[in-house]
């Protein structure tokens, strides 16, 4: 039997045990660090962090560990899998080279202007007094800023005048809100249409498509306030399925591998794109180069084959040899509970009822994303997104009323969640 390490400690992470458990070939899961649910899956190793990568190597090699996934983009873009790589051990995800799709906005731009892949137009600035400039000049608003570099899923703001775009560019590259990763800004057309999330796992040549699913990144009802690491996802999604799914395909992901191809860069692993379906057709937001969060909480559920096969296939670049994947027709809609202030300052630590209770009810799965085991065996909240409650249903208002409902069933001091998520797909059927 098979041993996986997977790394990371969300709700995504917990999502992929979850699948990786369903593998009639994988017998044993450890995870770097886990959290409190993923310890029922799998051995949580809670003294290793996932930016320690001789560490971790030498636990892979110590366990003859036959794959790691590695879950977050931090250590993706840090160069995890060169390092793994180097040391002669079998990795899940892209190089640091590959990962620079998501590590730097400015450099996936680039790429995309070169492949003419359809996105919105934007300009890339490293000096702020030329972003000040161009934003004092723009006659059209609103318009969107984004960190070059890595922000938690907090790096993008929405501008919706001059005043705001002005007092947001000095935010980001004079005080540094986003630290280095907002040394370089690009800033971009709004787009206005229906946003969706497709993935793709690769070996560089083959495109094995997942399902198709879409996020409420914003923290309140309606879509309201500031964005956060997403508050709930639903799959599929209706508007990027049957042959809106088949036109990305040939011209959004295909055209991307094939630019990396050739600046030289083979990439392996989750290629995942971003997407606003305009009245114009579909553009791209942004490319991450892992799977998303929350989407995977809805995604997985519904995948019937092998996890471990098609991702241990990525990674050898065998990719081919599989047969197209199977998925649960039925959709799936997921619920994340945040702690109260988030996406700003929260409170951790507070103690958590219902889980298994709600856990319990049918077609009901509860992915933590920042939960820690106490002393006495209970749970406390540890993040500020905790748990994604996720159900599947015949239809999409059948899995929302059941994820709800478990939603229902947990409590704990400060919790709150959006009352919306998959409104949008309500009274729609997959295609």
């Amino acid at each position: 039997m098979k041993k996986v390490l997977v790394i990371g400690s969300g709700g995504r992470e917990h999502a992929l045990c979850e699948a990786l458990s369903r593998s009639p070939q994988v017998g044993q899961i450890f995870c770097a660090p886990g959290n409190g649910g993923i310890a029922d899956l799998a051995e949580c190793l809670s003294d290793y962090l996932a930016g320690d990568f001789a560490g971790l190597a030498d636990f892979v090699e110590a366990q003859s560990i036959d794959l790691t996934v590695v879950g977050p983009e931090n250590p993706l873009v840090d160069g995890i899998v060169d390092y793994f790589q180097e040391r002669g051990l079998s990795v899940f995800g892209p190089t640091k080279a590959g990962a620079q799709l998501e590590g730097s906005k400015a450099f996936c731009k680039d790429l995309m202007a070169r492949h003419h892949v359809p996105t919105a137009g934007y300009r890339v600035f490293d000096e702020f007094d030329d972003a000040h400039g161009y934003l004092q000049s723009l006659d059209y608003y609103p318009v969107v800023l984004k960190a070059d570099g890595l922000a938690a899923g907090k790096g993008v703001v929405i501008c919706e005048n001059r005043e705001d775009a002005l007092a947001t560019i000095t935010d980001m590259m004079e005080a540094k809100r986003f630290g280095e990763a907002s040394t370089k800004v690009v800033v971009e057309e709004f787009l206005r249409g229906e946003e969706a999330s497709v993935h793709a796992v690769t070996d560089g040549e083959t495109l094995m498509i997942f399902p198709t699913a879409q996020d409420h990144k914003a923290v309140h009802d309606g879509d309201k306030g500031p964005n956060t690491g997403g508050m709930g996802a639903y799959s599929p999604a209706p508007i990027v399925e049957g042959p809106m799914l088949r036109k990305i395909e040939r011209d959004i992901l295909l055209p991307v591998l094939d630019g990396l191809r050739k600046l030289g860069i083979r990439y392996r692993g989750v290629l995942y794109a971003g997407l606003m379906i305009t009245k114009g057709g579909p553009r791209v937001i942004e490319f991450n180069a892992r799977f998303g969060d929350p989407e995977t909480e809805v995604m997985l559920p519904r995948l019937k084959s092998d996890l471990y096969a098609i991702l241990k296939a990525a990674a050898d670049g065998k990719l081919s040899e599989l047969d197209p994947p199977e998925f649960d027709e039925r959709p799936c809609v997921g619920v994340v509970m945040a702690s109260g202030g988030y996406p700003g300052p929260y409170a951790a630590g507070k103690p958590m009822y219902g889980l298994e209770d709600a856990g319990a009810q049918p077609d009901v799965t509860v992915f933590h994303a920042g939960t820690r085991l106490r002393d006495d065996g209970g749970l406390s909240t540890a993040g500020g997104r905790v748990v994604c409650v996720t159900a599947r249903g015949d239809d999409f208002r059948d899995a929302r009323d059941k994820a709800y409902g478990a939603v229902g069933r947990i409590r704990w001091e400060g919790a709150f969640y959006r009352t919306d998520i998959a409104h949008r797909a309500i009274g729609k059927q997959p295609v």
